[in-house]
């Protein structure tokens, strides 16, 4: 039906051409084949399996001139109409696959009796009588392989003219990369503040009280009490009248040094963390002394294979870097795996990070979408990256990240 319609329209749209009436038509036109590409776009991922992005909508400005004119020059449209028009030697190949190859498998495997059916009477046994059934045989073999072949080029098909523009399609995953971006920064920047407001600033209050203590506390004259102790705020000590002041309770100012001395060590601790979660500092002697250090820290047992050629841009090192922290962190929590490998390799301008493991396997890009392996796919996809996972039931695990070296 597509195929006729783009016929029809092909031929009247060139008979019309030369008249005020060819423009308008050859508009509506458009307009229909963009419809019938949406619905073998649906048709394509129903039946074949394949799902093709939504192209974006046709836009509408103010004004029949300057509709006409977006319309007339959708490359929506003409790749939807171009699709319709070769549809039509596919969709002839695909009945002859169908149809015409088990019908001419049946004549071969069955030659001799139908020739002896059409052929009543005597006849001798030739060549073809011993070579059409094995002949039918392959035939009927090869129907399902041609049938597969013609799927194949049909979704290839759907896929490179019922989709978005190439053009298109960098600008909405430019678009997308931009908010992932942007909803990535505001969420490290609120991190950022919380960490700072609730851990180093608190700790350093805490400090600056120990301090304020501790000050007090060399401030403070000790005088002997009732029981022969210093007690502060007297001046009635044989120490005072002779000119002489004891001196502080050393015991008490130990404590609040040790505490003090405690308290900056964690602040110290806290603003480590703090910094390598904006850069991490491993990265300053390069991706490969990075990735080695964060495989020693894991858990799970990790082999390294490094194969860094050339050292990418420090965005890229970056972006390869959390994302092997990532996925090592997922690894020992979710995986079950004994064993895990790392292997890197910065080649001819494309980085490439693998993590296999050897766990039960199962996992998914788009189970918790935001999260995870959905997140990590988000974040890589602003700088041009791309992941892929292989992870059937019962494992082993294949992660992988590709990256250009340069952006």
């Amino acid at each position: 039906m597509g195929a006729v319609y783009a016929v029809a329209v092909l031929y009247a749209g060139a008979l019309l051409s030369l008249t005020v009436l060819g423009l308008p038509f050859v508009a509506v036109a458009l307009v229909g084949a963009r419809g019938l590409g949406s619905l073998h776009r649906r048709l394509v991922g129903r039946l074949l399996g394949e799902r093709v992005a939504a192209p974006p909508p046709l836009a509408r400005p103010s004004g029949v001139l300057a509709r006409g004119r977006v319309v007339l020059t959708d490359p929506v449209a003409w790749r939807a109409l171009l699709y319709l028009l070769l549809r039509l030697p596919l969709g002839a190949l695909g009945f002859l696959a169908a149809v015409g190859l088990p019908l001419v498998a049946v004549w071969l495997a069955g030659f001799p009796l139908w020739v002896r059916l059409l052929e009543p009477g005597p006849r001798p046994v030739g060549w073809l009588d011993g070579a059409g059934p094995p002949a039918g045989l392959v035939v009927l073999a090869a129907a399902p392989a041609a049938l597969r072949a013609l799927s194949r080029a049909n979704r290839a098909l759907a896929q490179g003219l019922l989709g978005p523009v190439r053009s298109q399609q960098r600008v909405s995953e430019l678009e997308n990369a931009r908010a992932t971006l942007l909803a990535e920064s505001t969420d490290r920047l609120r991190r950022l503040e919380r960490d700072l407001h609730d851990g180093t600033q608190a700790q350093l209050v805490a400090l600056a009280i120990t301090l304020s203590l501790a000050d007090d506390a060399l401030g403070e004259p000790q005088v002997p009490g009732a029981d022969g102790r210093h007690a502060p705020g007297s001046a009635h000590t044989p120490g005072a009248r002779a000119g002489h002041s004891p001196g502080p309770d050393l015991g008490r100012l130990r404590t609040l040094v040790d505490r003090a001395r405690g308290q900056t060590d964690d602040t110290i601790a806290g603003l480590r963390r703090l910094t390598r979660g904006i850069h991490p500092v491993a990265l300053d002697g390069g991706l490969a002394e990075a990735l080695s250090g964060l495989t020693a820290s894991s858990p799970v047992p990790v082999t390294v294979r490094l194969d860094l050629r050339e050292r990418p841009a420090e965005v890229i090192e970056r972006a390869v870097y959390f994302c092997a922290a990532e996925l090592l962190t997922n690894l020992a929590k979710h995986s079950g795996a004994r064993t895990a490998e790392v292997s890197a390799s910065a080649v001819d301008g494309l980085v490439r990070l693998t993590v296999r493991d050897d766990g039960r396997g199962g996992a998914a890009i788009g189970r918790g979408a935001g999260t995870g392996l959905t997140g990590l796919a988000d974040r890589l996809a602003a700088v041009d990256g791309v992941l892929r996972v292989e992870s059937p039931s019962g494992g082993p695990t294949v992660v992988t990240a590709e990256l250009p070296s340069r952006l």
